[in-house]
């Protein structure tokens, strides 16, 4: 009897966790469209009603049509093969990640796992010891002068930090090794100087390249979805509450001639610089792209992930963030896709836990 009862209370929470999760997507998918209405136009009856008969008939429920809405507002048009945002975060990840994406938040762990320089890591700060690189600790009275060694300023990210948060700026001058503690887990990085492409649009922020890369059933990886984000007038760094993000052609690196803003709308030049997007391309796109494909085979089990590149002056590529958790998909699918129409993610929903039998009003 007792494991019946424990059986039914565990359904019970999942059910309505799985409601929260879309009720919460629902209303963010709500408001993005919204804003894109309120300078395109309301959408129209026909794509509405495309969008519901594809969330029923290809992922079992309605509630997956919101961030179709949003999609088809964008595009102008309504195109099969797009995934929804909470489809991805509650069918795909679980599915295609499981706990392995996780570790992509250990950001001391980028030595061990991918052997590479392009991580612009100085010093980690793990449960209240000090490691190098290669995991020798390192006794605190030397911390400062390992940190500031041929520098003047760093960038200290805490673990888990993500939308631009949890990410503080020191300088020699200032530092405060016992503040640092207090903050918590996280790696000391070294300041990037940015291409000077990226300096012609915010100087004040690096820029950051959004590639999407995926591993399929046969152990191919490829590149499917790739944009800029670039910081807003004085942004210290790129922050998802003010950035501009430009789709990049993934076989070109060509910028599209439209960036979008937070609200979605589209723009043809940076607000603050006013420097015209068109006619741009992503300095060594080449090495960019074959970085991150290479990178992503050192973490097969998470079988999708983002990265976030900076191209610094001397035209190297740095690694500044991975995400194997929920990577933002819904921008590259509206502006870009269907980006993974190829992989039959669809199907996932048949094996699934999700229980998408709730009803969530839009």
């Amino acid at each position: 009897m007792a494991t019946i009862r424990e059986s039914l209370i565990g359904g019970t929470l999942r059910s309505l966790l799985s409601y929260h999760y879309h009720r919460q997507h629902m209303m963010d998918a709500k408001g993005v469209l919204k804003r894109i209405e309120r300078a395109k136009g309301p959408l129209s009856r026909r794509l509405v009603k495309q969008c519901n008969d594809y969330a029923i008939d290809v992922f079992g429920h309605r509630h997956f049509a919101a961030w179709l809405y949003v999609y088809s507002a964008v595009a102008g048009k309504f195109m099969e093969g797009w995934i929804p945002d909470n489809y991805y975060g509650s069918v795909v990840r679980p599915r295609l990640k499981g706990v392995y994406g996780k570790i992509s938040g250990l950001k001391s762990l980028h030595p061990a796992i991918f052997s590479s320089e392009s991580f612009p890591d100085i010093l980690s700060y793990v449960n209240g010891v000090f490691f190098d690189t290669d995991y020798r600790v390192i006794n605190p009275d030397s911390v400062k002068g390992e940190i500031f060694s041929g520098r003047e300023r760093v960038v200290f990210k805490l673990d888990n930090s993500s939308r631009g948060k949890g990410i503080w700026f020191l300088d020699r001058e200032s530092f405060d090794l016992s503040k640092v503690c207090g903050l918590g887990n996280g790696v000391f990085q070294s300041l990037i100087n940015q291409h000077e492409l990226f300096r012609e649009f915010a100087g004040a922020s690096v820029a950051t390249l959004r590639m999407t890369t995926v591993i399929t059933d046969t152990g191919t990886t490829s590149l499917r979805a790739c944009y800029l984000r670039l910081g807003n007038g004085t942004d210290t760094h790129v922050q998802s509450s003010s950035h501009i993000r430009i789709p990049i052609d993934i076989k070109t690196g060509a910028f599209n001639h439209v960036g979008f803003t937070t609200d979605w709308l589209e723009i043809e030049s940076h607000p603050a610089s006013k420097v015209k997007f068109e006619g741009k391309l992503i300095p060594v796109y080449d090495d960019c792209r074959k970085l991150v494909t290479s990178l992503h085979q050192r973490v097969p089990y998470a079988r999708c992930i983002g990265w976030d590149l900076a191209v610094d002056d001397q035209e190297r590529v740095r690694i500044m963030e991975w995400n194997a958790q929920h990577n933002d998909i819904k921008f590259s699918e509206a502006t870009q896709g269907p980006c993974f129409s190829d992989l039959q993610w669809e199907r996932l929903i048949r094996s699934s836990e999700e229980t998408p039998w709730i009803e969530v009003v839009w």
